[in-house]
């Protein structure tokens, strides 16, 4: 009955560094995942029992790095720092499996510490009240100088069954040597402890790690070109971080004959196919980079590895529920969504309405720079499109009366905007269009679009407005140039302003059109004249929220404090030598007040006796010129 009662509660599973993008993830997966796989009835009942009631399979105990900042805590049910080797093994000691994960670095640090837990286990076997497993998880890269055994074949897979044969890349030497210790690990049937290496893929999916560049700047688009790393034609072994911890989940379940188990998907994806298919995200091309750029790239012998592998165990033994089976690019959509959701990178799309000279282009210009999104002015899309648009449409099809486009030409050209990679994934601030409910319905309105994908998402949308008499002194009060610019002459803008104030009052008005979608416009009174418009960024920002784009990265964050640290010493080294140059000047001035009376008594009582025993001395020339003087001052001086 006891017995029961401990198969009932779920397995401690240790995992190291839960604050890393890999073990984080394979931390979470683990933690809501239900048991499975071979047990015995009792076992198999208590299960059945278990997910009854919703519990979790496995209880996770995971360290963070001393440096760590809170977040990310809510999956854990243990998670902390150890302070020393001594309370980190009293943790290890509590668990029923033990995974160190070493795949995500070449540094040395994890794979000592590794050594460290695998060997001090080793030493407190014969305690152990029950069997407990380690489960080492590192690198193909301990496969990379691996050759075919006939070096004439080309295409050959490599599979676990050749794992002795594996060669590691030069910086992978260590993580090689432990896991040969954890394979020395359970020799014989009656062991207390049992070991597993698992070799695994490049980690992608949730966010991304390693190639996270590659997403990342396909997504910003600061450069015209995305770097492909070489000739981009080796082939890189991959697997999903969810896979990877379905891997584990079944190890622990499944307890394979097997200790050597390779976690990799079915693709034989090159470099070159990746990095292509990432530029889903935005229209870009690859390029090489210089080499200058390569030294500093870290991850860059990862992304230099050229093996075929196939995992046969994990297909025939294990009983995994794929995430991506097939590899990174069969499933890019899904992961492009996945790395969105992940880093919340979420489009923020904004419609700013309002009549001439309230200020909209100015708001949106702010908007736009805050949230790192796209500005949209209909007038600057036309003209992007109108050379290509004569040419594929012809003139005919393009202008209507008097020489102006077709409105249904121009709301095409809208919707291809809006709908562009760049709208889509950042978002944008369209800025003073639609300016009618028929406009708005053309665009936002799914009535005659049978594509879904091609109807803009609906946006926050702000009415701005001002008196009469507040824009037109504003419009009025422009430099002739800007107001020419603008079309702000008083010649044009009383009748803007007209043609404003007579469609807010249709019958079916633009706010009207957003109300019937339940998109209910926020409308902001323009009252100041403040170039800034700081009251009304500020109601937007906090209707909107926080910018949903990337912010700066670590690198540039560090840079901006390195800069801020030396205008600061600068700052104090200028100000210290204005405050010496100053303590210099009143000192200056102040020996100059003193010396003063002294000069005077000096000139009016001591230089003429002075000058006159000088004068003696010089005719009698004594033999103590020095004495002579001393007696004739004497002498002088005593002189009523």
């Amino acid at each position: 009955m006891g017995d029961k009662k401990r198969h009932t509660l779920p397995k401690r599973i240790f995992i190291n560094d839960v604050d890393r993008y890999s073990s984080m993830h394979i931390a979470k997966f683990l933690s809501t995942s239900r048991a499975g796989g071979e047990d015995s009835e009792e076992e198999e009942a208590d299960t059945v029992e278990s997910s009854r009631r919703g519990e979790a399979a496995f209880q996770i105990v995971g360290t963070v790095s001393p440096s760590s900042k809170e977040g990310d805590g809510d999956f854990l049910l243990e998670k902390y720092t150890s302070s020393t080797r001594g309370e980190l093994l009293e943790r290890l000691l509590e668990c029923d499996v033990v995974v160190y994960n070493i795949s995500e670095s070449a540094t040395q640090q994890p794979v000592e510490e590794a050594t460290w837990a695998i060997t001090a286990l080793s030493a407190e076997m014969e305690n152990f009240k029950s069997r407990k497993m380690f489960i080492l998880v590192s690198s193909v890269m301990t496969w990379a100088m691996t050759k075919a055994q006939n070096p004439e074949e080309s295409g050959v897979l490599l599979t676990e069954e050749q794992f002795r044969r594996r060669r590691p890349h030069p910086n992978f030497r260590k993580h090689n040597n432990v896991e040969k210790v954890v394979l020395e690990l359970a020799r014989g049937k009656k062991s207390k402890l049992v070991g597993y290496v698992v070799g695994s893929g490049l980690q992608y999916g949730k966010g991304e790690n390693l190639f996270n560049y590659f997403f990342k700047e396909s997504w910003l688009m600061q450069f015209p070109k995305v770097p492909l790393f070489g000739k981009g034609t080796n082939h890189i072994p991959t697997i999903h971080v969810n896979d990877l911890a379905g891997v584990i989940q079944n190890i622990v379940e499944l307890k394979p004959k097997s200790r050597y188990i390779l976690a990799v998907d079915d693709s034989k994806n090159t470099l070159e196919d990746i990095v292509k298919v990432t530029l889903m995200i935005t229209p870009m091309q690859q390029y090489t980079p210089d080499p200058v750029f390569i030294k500093y790239y870290g991850e860059l012998e990862y992304l230099n590895i050229n093996l075929r592998l196939d995992a046969f165990i994990i297909k025939d033994s294990f009983s995994l529920h794929w995430t991506s089976e097939a590899g990174m690019v069969e499933n890019m959509a899904s992961i492009v969504e996945e790395y969105k959701d992940t880093r919340q990178l979420l489009p923020i799309r904004i419609c700013l309405a309002g009549p001439p000279a309230v200020g909209k282009s100015t708001i949106a210009e702010k908007l736009c720079s805050h949230y790192k999104i796209h500005h949209i002015k209909i007038k600057e899309v036309i003209e992007e499109n109108l050379t290509q648009l004569l040419i594929t449409l012809g003139l005919n099809n393009c202008f209507g009366p008097l020489g102006r486009l077709s409105d249904h030409l121009v709301f095409d050209i809208l919707k291809e905007k809006l709908n562009s990679q760049p709208c889509r994934n950042q978002g944008f601030v369209l800025d003073g269009f639609p300016r009618s409910y028929e406009q708005a319905r053309l665009i936002f309105s799914d009535e005659d679009t049978e594509d879904q994908d091609l109807i803009p998402k609906k946006p926050h949308v702000f009415v701005l407005d001002a008196t009469d008499d507040f824009l037109t002194k504003r419009a009025l009060g422009l430099p002739q140039s800007v107001a020419d610019e603008m079309r702000y002459t008083q010649e044009e803008f009383v009748p803007r302003l007209t043609r404003y104030r007579q469609l807010s009052t249709a019958e079916e008005t633009l706010p009207d059109y957003f109300d019937e979608q339940e998109i209910h416009p926020q409308h902001i009174e323009v009252t100041t004249d403040d170039s800034e418009y700081t009251g009304v960024m500020q109601k937007i920002i906090e209707i909107v929220g926080i910018p949903k784009n990337y912010g700066p990265s670590a690198e540039e964050l560090e840079e901006e404090d390195r800069k801020r640290d030396e205008e600061r010493k600068q700052k104090e080294t200028e100000e210290a030598q204005r405050n010496l140059s100053e303590v210099e000047r009143q000192e200056h001035e102040l020996l100059e007040a003193h010396s003063l009376p002294l000069r005077n008594y000096l000139m009016k009582y001591v230089m003429p006796p002075l000058s006159e025993a000088m004068l003696d001395c010089s005719k009698i020339k004594p033999e103590e010129p020095v004495e002579f003087l001393a007696e004739h001052l004497l002498r002088n001086n005593q002189q009523p």
